[in-house]
Parts: structure tokens; C-alpha cells; sequence
């Protein structure tokens, strides 16, 4: 009787993978492309892409998982860093969302968002302005205003929108957007 890893390798290699179908993804523009076009990528049919991914929209899921998985930091924010922290995730999805061709606008699009990604992306966000001393609603309003003006940002600077003479600074978007948060009420004081 054969062993278990003598098995697995009889017979033809796996074509497809997690893997391969986001990294053919990432080099496409996301806005027009269709599954038969990724499969063709691929080198599989249409039918064995769907074995692995539903449909499109779960492919767009696969793809930001991937995505959030390279821009969320690998160290925890501090109340010393917490800041700086989020400058870096800002300037993360920057650099990932603008080097595939349509993500951005995409995710500047109402979608629905990948439970697993969105919820990482959240609570992390969250997390660093419950550490800048934000209570709980303060937070969750600070990640609301943080994860929209990033978005939509980078969702106009992909799109191609004419904002004005001036070109757009992100250093300085992010700087100010940062001065600003987290977000407190009146009677609501922050402790950083």
C-alpha cells in the first residue's frame, strides 16, 4: 500500500491555487475584469476557475484578504505610537491599492467587503484609536472618518479625477486627517 505523500504526487500538479489566482488578479485591472479573462491568464478553463472562487465578487474577496494582509502593520500601535501607527497604514494602502490597476476604485465603490479582511482592517483601526485614549463610539466614528477619507482618496487619485491645479499631497492629506482624529464631542476630552 502506498503512503500518503507518495499519492499526492502521482498524477498532474495543481494548476490552480489561492496563490496563483490572486497574484494573476493583482496584474489585471480589476474594473473590467471578467473571470473568463482570468482563466484564460490561468491557462485553466472558466469551469475549474469556479471550483475555486464562486464568482467575481468573491475573487474581488480573495483579492483584498491579500491586500489586507500587506498593509495591516506587523507591530501593535502604543500610546507613544499610535499615530504614526496609522501613517503607516495610510501610506500601506496607498502603495498596494494604487499598484493594482482598479482596486482603488474599486474599494471606493459602495461593495460588499470581505467579512474577514473588512473586520481585520476594522478592529486594528479601532483598536489604535482606543489606545489614543477614544472611548468605544469615539473609536468606531474615528475609524469610520479615517477608513472613508483614505479610500475615497485613493479612489479619486486612481480614477483619474481632475481635483485642481494643485496636485493632491498625500503627506499632507494624511497629516491633517491625523490632527483631526480621533474624533471626540465637545464634552468628550482625549487624553493624547
Amino acid at each position: 500500500m502506498a503512503d500518503v505523500a507518495e499519492v499526492s504526487r502521482r498524477g498532474r500538479p495543481a494548476r490552480l491555487n489561492r496563490e496563483a489566482i490572486v497574484a494573476a488578479a493583482l496584474q489585471s485591472d480589476l474594473r473590467t475584469l471578467t473571470m473568463r479573462e482570468l482563466a484564460g491568464r490561468l491557462g485553466v478553463t472558466h469551469g475549474a476557475l469556479y471550483r475555486w472562487v464562486a464568482d467575481r465578487e468573491s475573487l474581488l474577496h480573495l483579492v483584498g484578504e491579500v491586500i489586507v494582509d500587506r498593509i495591516l502593520p506587523t507591530t501593535e500601535p502604543t500610546v507613544q505610537t499610535w499615530r504614526e501607527w496609522l501613517a503607516r497604514l495610510a501610506w500601506s494602502m496607498h502603495d498596494e491599492f494604487l499598484a493594482v490597476p482598479g482596486y482603488a476604485t474599486h474599494v471606493a465603490q459602495p461593495h460588499e467587503h470581505s467579512p474577514h479582511a473588512f473586520g481585520q482592517l476594522r478592529d486594528r483601526v479601532v483598536g489604535a484609536f482606543r489606545i489614543a485614549g477614544a472611548s468605544p463610539e469615539m473609536a468606531e466614528q474615528s475609524w469610520y472618518v479615517f477608513g472613508l477619507s483614505v479610500v475615497q482618496w485613493l479612489g479619486a487619485r486612481q480614477s483619474g479625477i481632475h481635483l485642481g491645479e494643485v496636485e493632491p499631497d498625500f503627506e499632507l492629506f494624511i497629516d491633517v486627517l491625523l490632527r483631526g482624529l480621533p474624533a471626540r464631542r465637545e464634552a468628550d476630552p482625549v487624553t493624547s
